[in-house]
């Protein structure tokens, strides 16, 4: 055997006496040690609490399931329980199997009346309360709530509670105005010598998408609302 086929031999020997292998860690019972079990009371209270975790589970599921669901006996025998569990924390705003979308975006604009010293009065341009809430939305990685759904949740509330001719229509309806024209006073610049603030809706229709059955939007409501005096109590924690 030449030299050099000796020193590798040698080095390879070295290599396998130099590996160190880990032995593996005995087991319990291996050391002679009792394996460790669940008592009694522990397994009954973790099923207890298991139990009772999945039945609260179960119940909130069924609670938001038939606040969703379409009108039935079942939801309308136990309406107070549903309501009491899901209002106001899990309140959802859409209906199960596919809801008609909105066919028109509606823009809701402001304008207002000022009362300068001389006492001439003077009307102010339309203002868009939509257009302000849109520019909050965007490129916004948290929106607040206010911004996406204020606005266009109190237009809906008063739009559902007057008629064409700004009659109210359910006992709600003073409240609706009251609320809407806080809305636009908090949205409009701080002026002085406000006397009365005036809305309007435009609704810009929505082109439906190829597979959609319904007919385009031709004629989309407008509607303007007469002016409404503002005092100083309208101002109150604005």
């Amino acid at each position: 055997m030449s030299r050099r086929a000796q020193e590798i031999v040698e080095q390879h020997t070295k290599e396998r006496v130099g590996r160190v292998c880990v032995p593996r860690a005995p087991m319990p019972e291996e050391r002679g040690e009792p394996e460790r079990t669940w008592s009694l009371p522990s397994l009954a209270l973790l099923t207890a609490t298991a139990a009772v975790l999945l039945g609260a589970a179960l119940w909130h599921l069924a609670m938001v399931f038939l606040s969703i669901a379409p009108p039935s006996p079942v939801r309308h025998a136990y309406a107070p329980v549903i309501e009491a569990h899901v209002y106001p924390e899990f309140a959802q705003d859409w209906k199960l199997f596919a809801p008609q979308p909105l066919r028109a975006n509606v823009r809701v604009d402001a304008r207002v009346r000022t009362v300068e010293g001389s006492g001439a009065r003077r009307t102010g341009r339309w203002t868009s309360l939509t257009a302000r809430d849109i520019e909050g939305v965007r490129h916004s990685l948290l929106p607040s709530h206010a911004d996406q759904n204020l606005l266009r949740r109190a237009w809906d509330f008063y739009r559902d509670t007057h008629d064409r001719r700004e009659a109210p229509t359910a006992a709600r309806g003073a409240l609706s105005a009251e609320y809407l024209k806080r809305i636009a006073l908090s949205r409009l610049a701080r002026s002085e010598g406000i006397v009365a603030v005036q809305l309007r809706s435009r609704a810009v229709p929505v082109t439906p998408p190829r597979w959609s059955a319904h007919a385009p939007v031709r004629n989309a409501p407008h509607r303007t609302l007469p002016w409404w005096p503002v005092t100083h109590d309208d101002h109150r924690g604005l």
